[in-house]
This record gives structure tokens, sequence and C-alpha cells, in this order.
């Protein structure tokens, strides 16, 4: 994709795209067109209507086009996944070229010259032309087997076991390889989070978690569970012969010159075999940008201020998979300058990111949470990334360092921003210290957000909005929406959003702390300064459309 595409630099143009977003979003898009509605607040319809106007180019719906009309003999794979472009049909010596990009004139030359034919182009909505090449050419929309596929997976196992490595990989086990790549690139497709192959007496399943929720994907023949787990462990430079110990391994894969996506791989003996879970680990949607991420404006301004300040500790809290690394990277590069040093210390470094010294705890080595704070403090640092506080050393070497000259930030496992503080208090770390050094605390949650291609209202009585927790002028005039599902969505939901809980450090609550204040307390004191909730934070979501009250009451207490 040309993010100098005459389309992209025309929109930046007109004032509805702005160029830092464009370029930070680049590598996660296949089309200018895609780019576009990604960093701009227009939808794919306008989009369309915008192009048809500025450069009359006429509109094609491609959603009730039929896919086997195509000439095979058109289809230049090669083309096609560079430019965007689909060739619809032939007529005489003329071509009709889709595209999302009327403006990528490279495409309509390249087009040419290949087939020797005058391309006529006609503007259609990109995911129709994604979802038209994935049908076509089956590369990233994977789990398309056959049942002669599975027939000839279920004959490839060894009779005396025997697994082959890279370098010994014979015709049987390209089959094995290939499901393998092809699960891999439908999970990255699917915007999945965590892959699971999990064995069971006589049933082997794969399950994607997708926007925070499992989901059964396959079933292959539960004789592959030993070479599906070999053939992912030899990916991940595990040793396949240990099967009685848990390994952790890592995996990377390169989907384009700007785009590499890491898979961390955790194997676990069970009872009927080796389940594997991976991680995917994706640069590109860890550096969001603050604006996505679905704090308000008023929640955005106290983030944003606490990492102006040049010392004090901003904290992150929630559990596991609630995008508390996402707001703890978005933060550092927002800080991240050539005049700061910045050093982290994380168990595992999940994102790499240029500028910033990161480490990989090792306790085997003594390299602790701990042991690199002190080496971080020798080494003259503006900023400090601690993974996670667990133990009262980890957190008194960092109150230590943000207490003299540096910004710290963290996280810790807790249900809310006020229960932080007592966590600190109850693992040892004196009150006058929390007080003086915590600045800002961050409890926050994911939930899914409806598709806007399928949701659809739903009224609620009076009674049941008031016994949610909405007020009864919010509750008099209120239109909530609920999921539905169709071909652009899972269940209903796609994407995912934030809920945040802010809890500044005020001198009210500073003093609250010294005098030896519950959570219970402190949360009372901070809604005298309109602190609000996760749940109040999730009810806003609902109301504004995003997300479903169904949603809410998942991800939030009543």
């Amino acid at each position: 994709m040309n993010i100098n595409s005459p389309l992209i630099r025309k929109f930046i143009t007109l004032g509805r795209l702005d160029n830092d977003k464009v370029r930070l979003e680049q590598d996660r898009c296949r089309s200018a067109a895609e780019l576009i509605v990604r960093c701009s607040n227009m939808s794919q319809n306008e989009l369309l209507s915008q192009c048809v106007e500025l450069f009359r180019v006429p509109y094609f719906d491609l959603s009730q086009f039929d896919e086997q009309s195509i000439d095979t003999n058109l289809l230049k794979e090669r083309l096609i996944r560079r430019h965007h472009v689909l060739p619809l049909a032939k007529k005489g010596n003329r071509l009709m070229l889709a595209v999302s990009d009327p403006t990528d004139y490279g495409a309509l030359e390249n087009y040419e010259f290949s087939t020797g034919l005058q391309c006529d182009v006609v503007l259609c909505d990109y995911q129709h032309i994604d979802k038209l090449i994935e049908s076509l050419f089956d590369a990233t929309h994977a789990l398309k087997i056959s049942e002669q596929d599975v027939k000839e997976l279920g004959q490839i196992q060894h009779d005396d076991g025997h697994v082959a490595d890279d370098h010994e990989t014979s015709d049987d086990d390209a089959p094995i390889i290939v499901y393998i790549n092809k699960i891999l690139r439908d999970a990255i497709h699917r915007e999945a989070s965590d892959l699971h192959f999990e064995p069971y007496d006589g049933e082997y399943r794969i399950r994607f978690r997708i926007d925070g929720v499992l989901h059964e994907m396959a079933h292959p023949p539960f004789n592959l569970a030993n070479r599906l787990a070999a053939r992912i462990k030899v990916m991940a430079k595990l040793d396949i012969s240990e099967k009685r110990k848990p390994q952790d391994g890592r995996i990377k894969m390169s989907l384009s010159q700007h785009r590499k996506i890491d898979f961390r791989v955790s194997t676990l003996p069970t009872l009927w075999g080796e389940k594997i879970v991976m991680r995917i680990l994706d640069g590109s949607t860890t550096l969001l940008g603050i604006d996505v991420l679905g704090y308000e404006p008023e929640q955005k301004l106290l983030y944003l201020d606490a990492l102006a300040q040049p010392q004090g500790m901003i904290l992150v809290t929630g559990p596991t998979g609630s995008g508390k690394t996402v707001s703890l990277y978005t933060g550092l590069s927002i800080l991240n300058t050539a005049e700061r040093n910045i050093s982290t210390a994380e168990d595992p470094v999940e994102i790499n990111v240029k500028g910033i010294n990161q480490v990989q705890i090792n306790p085997k080595a003594d390299l602790t949470f701990a042991n690199a704070l002190r080496a971080f403090l020798r080494q003259d640092p503006d900023v400090v990334m601690v993974g996670e506080i667990r133990d009262l050393e980890t957190a008194e070497i960092a109150i230590k360092a943000s207490q003299t000259g540096h910004l710290v930030l963290s996280t810790l496992h807790t249900n809310s921003a006020p229960e932080t503080i007592t966590r600190l208090l109850n693992m040892g770390v004196p009150a006058y210290n929390v007080a003086s050094s915590v600045t800002l605390v961050i409890a926050q949650r994911l939930a899914r957000k409806l598709c806007k291609h399928c949701k659809v209202p739903e009224q609620l009585p009076v009674d049941e909005l008031l016994k949610q927790g909405y007020s009864e002028a919010e509750a008099a005039n209120l239109t909530l929406y609920r999921a539905v599902g169709c071909d652009e969505c899972t269940e209903g939901y796609k994407g995912r959003i934030g809920l945040y809980e802010m809890l500044p450090i005020s001198p009210k609550i500073s003093q609250a702390v010294m005098n030896g204040a519950t959570s219970i307390e402190i949360a009372a004191i901070a809604k005298q300064d309109g602190f609000t909730t996760l749940r109040g934070a999730g009810l806003r979501k609902a109301a504004a459309g995003i997300t479903s009250l169904t949603e809410i009451n998942r991800v939030t207490l009543m």
C-alpha cells in the first residue's frame, strides 16, 4: 500500500485525515481506502460517495457479484494483492477492474501491461474486495479445509511415531505445515489474541480468543494431536522430545515488509496430550495512539497530565487480558523522544519498541524486577516501566525511583482503582510513601464493540434502566443497542474498547491514605471530585451505542 497515494493526500489536504495517524496505522491496512476509514471519522459509505463525486468513477456493488464468473486466466495474484484490485469481466479487448483507490494509476498501468487489455475501473467497497480476494486465493481465510484435506491430514502420521524437523521435512509433512500456517494466518485475519490447541479423550479442537471470548474454530483428527504439537514446537524452537514438562517459546512471522507478528508459545502436558496456547503479539496494534483507546476527554487529560510530570508513579490495574500493556505502551510511545532515557523490565517482553531499552526478566539468572530496577537507577533513567509490582521489594524500589526524579509506570492486579492503594498498603508499603509517590491509578477493562453493520435498537423499561445504574434523567430518553450478528462481525461484535476508572491522587486522597482510609472511603472522597467507576464508564459507552448493556454486565460489576 502506498501512503503517498493521491487519494490519501487528497483527504489530508481536505482536513479529513491526520498525517501522523496515517503513518502510525499504515502497516495495519491493506489498502488506502481502509487506512482512510481507520484514521478518519468517515464511514466506508461516506468515503465511497466522496470518491465518486471527486474522481468521477462509477460505483459497483460487489456484494452480489458471482466470483465464479471471473476468468481465472486474468487472476494475477501478485498484482491483485499488491494493488488491491480485482478483474471482474472481459469484453473484447476491455477489462472491468474493481478498485478501492481510484487514484492508483500504477495498478491500471500494470494490469494493462500484464494482460494486454484496456482497463476500465469501477469503485468498490474495500471490504468486499478483501473478501473476494480471500475467497479466490484462500491464503488468509485459512479454515476452508476440504474433506479430502482432512482425510490426507489423518493419514500422515508415521507408524513409528517419528516427527520430522525442518531439515528432514517430507512430502507427508506438507499438509500439517500448510494447515498450521493457515490457522495462524486466519487467527491474524480475525484479529484473535490467543489460539488454543487442545487434546481431549478422542477429540481435538482449536479455539481462537476473539475480542476476549473463546470460539471453536476447527476439529482436526485426534490422531494428529502429536504431530500438530510437534510442528508448532519446531517452529518455536522447543524440544519436541520433551512432553512431560511445560515449555515456552516464540515464533516470528513476517506478513509484509513492514509488519511482523510474534507468537508467544506455551505448552502444557495434560491428561490426553500437550495443550498449546499461542498469544499473538502484534506491535502495530499496541501503539494505536491514545485517541482510539476509549478514554473520555477528561480521562485522556488526566493521563496526559500524569505523563507530563517529571516524577511520580502511574499504576494501571486490572485482570489479565484487560489491556494494561496497551495502556502502558501508549504512554511510553508519547514519552519516547530523543531527549528521554526510557527503560523497561518485563516478563515477558511482548512488544519491541525502537528507542526504549527493554529488559527480559530472567529469575533463573537472578534478573528479577527488583534487580533490574536497581540497575536502571544506575543508568540515569528519565522514565522506568516495571511490568508488574509483585512483591514488597519491587514496590519499595519503584516508589524510591518515583520520589527521586523518575517517572515510573507499572501494573498491579486489583479490581478497582481505590483497591490499588490498599493493595500497596497491604504489601507493606508505608502510607506516607504511597501518598507522596503515586500520582494516578487507572483501572480498566475491555468491552466488545457492537458491529456497526448489524446492531439494532433495544428498548428497555425505565425501571430496568434505573436498576442497571442510569439516572432518571438519562433513562427518560435513552436508546440502547443490542448485538445481532452478520458476515462483518463475530456474534454481533467487532473490536474492543477500553473502560477506564481514573483515580488521580489529590491532596484530599493523600490525607485520607495517611489517615488509614479504606478503599471504600477513598472511592467516596474521589466521587466528590467527579470520580467515575468502571460500571459508570461502561454505561456511558452503552448509552453512546458503542457497546451493549449485555456486554457491560459481562465485564463490570452491577
